[in-house]
């Protein structure tokens, strides 16, 4: 994978990090209390903002979509942590005890991304901003089916790869927006 790509993801999730902190620090854990699904629907809620803004070439409140690509990202890695604490009930978290995992899910997705840019090339970086949108949108369908589901799937990958796969293509059309060069 190219370096530059290694770089732009890492200043971006370094951005995401940074506000994750910040409200974690201003609001708790509040999160905490949200089933999967509801977290899910947090997450189509801002996709479906970021396609209807593109359909429809503007918007009446004035929270530009990099916001939205970005709160994909930390809402999906909030699944990811509550999918990895669910035996734990506590609703406040210390934001120190939280990071760790926020790294772990942030890394592992990092690798992902690794792997799956080696066998396609980038080929990201020839998307369309709206066809990206449109992926996290299916990614979205398909969790909420797993989801109803009971987290049962016959041949396919689970929830955390698709939380995972948002992440990433969210990363993507940050980097495509120049998101990662406002630090």
């Amino acid at each position: 994978m190219k370096t530059e790509t290694v770089s732009e993801y890492n200043q971006v999730i370094h951005l995401c990090k940074e506000l994750f902190k910040k409200k974690t620090l201003d609001y708790g854990t509040a999160w905490r209390i949200l089933r999967l699904p509801s977290i899910t629907d947090q997450i189509f809620i801002k996709a479906q903002r970021i396609r209807s803004i593109q359909e429809l070439g503007n918007q009446k409140v004035n929270d530009p979509i990099q916001d939205e690509f970005i709160g994909i990202i930390n809402y999906c890695i909030i699944a990811l942590m509550q999918l990895e604490l669910k035996d734990d009930d506590r609703l406040e978290i210390e934001y120190n005890k939280l990071e760790p995992l926020y790294d772990k899910w942030t890394n592992a997705t990092r690798a992902l991304l690794e792997n799956k840019n080696h066998d396609y090339g980038e080929a990201w970086r020839d998307m369309r901003i709206p066809s990206i949108t449109d992926i996290i949108l299916m990614k979205l369908y398909r969790v909420k089916q797993i989801e109803d589901n009971q987290g049962q799937t016959l041949v396919s990958e689970g929830i955390e790869a698709n939380y995972q796969d948002m992440i990433n293509y969210s990363v993507f059309c940050l980097i495509k927006l120049g998101f990662h060069k406002n630090d």
